[in-house]
């Protein structure tokens, strides 16, 4: 097996890498939604001062101009400084030959020479096939032990304006006093500071199993960074915040939606500062964000998003939106 870095400026390399992705996230998932070319290299190519990563590239001996599997690692620089992620993909047609334990015996080298004890990696299975599933198999094999899983929904689009109101009304009889406001691939300088805090705290409030976060260090520097990653993958980024009295964000909620004509909207992160829960701020910021993409984006079909299956408030405000699960992420660890 050869294994080596990849040169994110070989857009012909980066498209193997691509075609690699598509195959291995279809296999057995054929209405997954998965990223474009222009996503893979608008995510793969943004800088962010908040992380460093390895992409590296596996061919088998005698066909070197061929990628068979691909593997990244993902350092956290700026909090969480004992953890890295790692994802493997290998193209279907070459499983079960040792690719991806060669890619993620060389992630895992690299996470050492860093200093990284607690590695950490996900795979999508089916909800019947959780403890059953060869993926789980494959990194049960390598030392990775299960540590927490979500459940991914997807809800139909267009939702229809009456439900669209009804729930925007049910919100507001708590949420009286805060502002909802919509932003559109921006991010005013005067909520830069207190949104990047509320966002940092989502890995620490929400449900993570048996790994601990600290928070995320988000600076107005790293989300205008994720505003120019959004552009790069040709997507436009709705964020939907709910001002306290004080003017600082109480809560929030992203949906990243292709530009191309893609019917798919991504759901990110919908999070409520502790200090300002009870008052049905979630269901406001996600009801006037998803409002506001169906107003522009009127050829979209699907949201998909996913929770801790014990993340029952949340898990409540999906259902009454629509979404129903289709399949879960199943997160693991392992110790260096």
């Amino acid at each position: 097996m050869e294994i080596r870095p990849v040169d994110l400026a070989d857009d012909a390399l980066m498209a193997q890498l691509h075609g690699v992705s598509e195959r291995a996230l279809r296999l057995g998932r054929p209405d997954a939604p998965v990223w474009s070319l222009a996503d893979f290299l608008g995510a793969m190519r943004s800088p962010d001062s908040g992380e460093r990563s390895y992409l590296l590239a596996a061919r088998l001996p005698g066909d070197p101009d061929r990628v068979v599997g691909w593997g990244v690692l993902y350092l956290f620089l700026l909090d969480n400084l004992e953890k890295a992620y790692l994802e493997v993909q290998v193209d279907p047609a070459h499983a079960r030959r040792g690719v991806g334990t060669a890619l993620v015996g060389e992630l895992e080298r690299l996470a050492v020479e860093e200093g990284r004890t607690l590695l950490l990696t996900d795979t999508k299975l089916p909800a019947d096939e959780q403890e059953s599933h060869g993926y789980r198999r494959f990194l049960e094999r390598l030392g990775y032990s299960f540590s927490n899983v979500e459940v991914v929904r997807h809800a139909p689009l267009p939702v229809p304006d009456a439900d669209l109101d009804a729930w925007a009304a049910q919100a507001a009889r708590k949420a009286g006093g805060y502002e909802v406001r919509t932003l559109v691939n921006e991010v005013p300088p005067e909520l830069a500071a207190s949104l990047g805090e509320l966002m940092g705290l989502l890995a620490v409030d929400a449900p993570t199993g048996a790994v601990d976060f600290e928070a995320e260090t988000m600076t107005p520097e790293r989300l205008d960074e994720r505003l120019a990653a959004s552009r790069a993958m040709g997507r436009d980024l709705y964020e939907t915040v709910a001002l306290a009295p004080d003017g600082t964000v109480a809560a929030q909620s992203t949906l990243s939606v292709p530009t191309d004509g893609t019917t798919t909207a991504w759901q990110w992160g919908t999070f409520v500062h502790r200090e300002h829960r009870g008052r049905s701020l979630g269901l406001a910021v996600k009801t006037a964000n998803l409002r506001a993409v169906q107003a522009d984006h009127p050829e979209l079909r699907r949201v998909t998003t996913q929770n801790a299956e014990t993340n029952e408030w949340m898990i409540a405000i999906n259902e009454l939106m629509g979404f129903r699960p289709v399949e879960v992420s199943a997160e693991f660890l392992k110790h260096a």
